[in-house]
């Protein structure tokens, strides 16, 4: 028995070896968004698109700051999704109007079926849109005055069909600054930016079958910006329609025809943009248990795989350091690659220190979460928004 616990912790302090090593290839290649120049006069059109339902809480700061873009060519098109706590009412008072063609605010049509609410309302706004460029963006950002001008230079810099670039995520109660970093956490240990960045520049990805390309497709739905032809192409959200986590499949949608000149490029704009997701525990409960299986897909295989590694992993080695004995050095090994990870993370992304300092607690409230995904899921549905969702989408 003991000689099975020794090659238990080192199997454990191996995957964590790894999983630092996937962080540092993954923070080396994960590029800044940067300040570029102002763009004459004939500039491409940007279309800056935004799904809205009750979110009188976020739209003032969000639209406001979109009004505010210094790029030279834009229109703002927000969609009211049968919004019932006065959202449309803020729009109307920012001086957007159904008659605006530069700030457009229209009315959701009724959700069909198939659809789930959020893809149903960003296909709307795709329709209305006129730009060369589609941006969309969420109700709770706020983006700096330059974000426009940066996301269009950093898209002709490097050929991307679309542009995730990942917001500085703000925390101020404590479900949030437990919950919310552990994004960034599964993030850059699951997925191999390295690798994709990688495969795109030397043109090794455009020989993958597509199944496989289109696994290491991700995206982050705070910010997408698409090549308008490229959304098009793979079919614009109607493509993902009933998919709960729709800038996953987003991703997958991209690196899936990486074989056709498609590119997928994620970048990090904590200097530009900011996302408050949720406000209270209730609502961080409800929001990662809307997400959290669905992201998988139909695949219990691969959620019930990476959520035992998570467990191992990240949450096992605070158990085991109380008892650890004579394997006490090995235990502690882990705990400090554990805390280091978070530390890295903390740093580049600027998410809360307490968040990482507490999280064998955050880790353990994120695994319960993800069982609730997966029962709700399989049974009643999840929930958000008021609507409820049963189907889990696959592409």
């Amino acid at each position: 028995m003991p000689e099975l616990l020794l090659v238990y912790q080192i199997l454990i302090l191996a995957g964590l070896v790894f999983s630092l090593l996937t962080v540092l290839a993954n923070l080396a290649t994960f590029k800044r968004l940067r300040a570029a120049p102002e763009f004459g006069p004939d500039a491409p059109l940007v279309s800056i698109l935004v799904p809205a339902r009750n979110e009188a809480r976020n739209i003032k700061p969000c639209a406001a700051s979109l009004l505010l873009q210094t790029y030279p060519n834009w229109e703002l098109i927000v969609l009211d999704d049968h919004s019932e706590d006065g959202t449309g009412q803020i729009l109307r008072e920012l001086g957007l109007r159904p008659d605006d063609s530069r700030r457009h605010l229209i009315e959701g049509a009724p959700l069909p079926a198939g659809w789930t609410g959020k893809n149903w309302a960003c296909h709307q706004l795709a329709e209305q849109a006129r730009g060369e460029y589609l941006f969309f963006t969420d109700a709770d950002t706020v983006h700096a005055p330059g974000t426009v001008t940066a996301l269009v230079a950093h898209a002709g810099l490097t050929n991307a069909s679309l542009v995730s670039a990942w917001p500085r995520l703000l925390t101020e109660t404590w479900s949030e600054k437990l919950i919310i970093p552990m994004i960034l956490l599964l993030g850059m240990v699951l997925y191999p930016h390295w690798l994709l960045t990688l495969l795109q520049k030397t043109g090794l990805g455009a020989r993958l079958p597509r199944s496989v390309a289109r696994s290491l497709g991700a995206a982050n739905g705070q910010s997408l910006f698409f090549k308008r032809a490229v959304y098009e192409t793979i079919g614009g959200h109607s493509a993902v329609r009933n998919h709960l986590v729709e800038d996953v499949a987003l991703g997958r949608e991209i690196t899936a025809r990486l074989s056709q000149g498609m590119r997928l490029e994620n970048c990090e704009a904590v200097n530009f943009s900011t996302c408050r997701m949720y406000r209270c525990f209730e609502e961080v409960w409800e929001g990662f248990t809307k997400n959290m299986r669905p992201a998988f897909e139909r695949s219990v295989s691969a959620f019930l795989f990476v959520g035992a590694m998570q467990f191992c992993l990240f949450f096992v080695p605070f158990i085991a350091i109380s008892g650890a004995g004579e394997l006490g050095g090995i235990v502690g090994m882990e705990v400090g690659l554990i805390y280091l990870i978070r530390l890295l993370l903390a740093i580049r992304f600027k998410t809360s220190f307490l968040g990482a300092l507490l999280h064998p607690f955050g880790h353990a409230l994120a695994l319960a979460i993800g069982l609730n995904s997966w029962r709700r899921s399989a049974g009643a549905g999840v929930s958000w928004k008021g609507r409820t969702y049963q189907h889990i989408a696959s592409n």
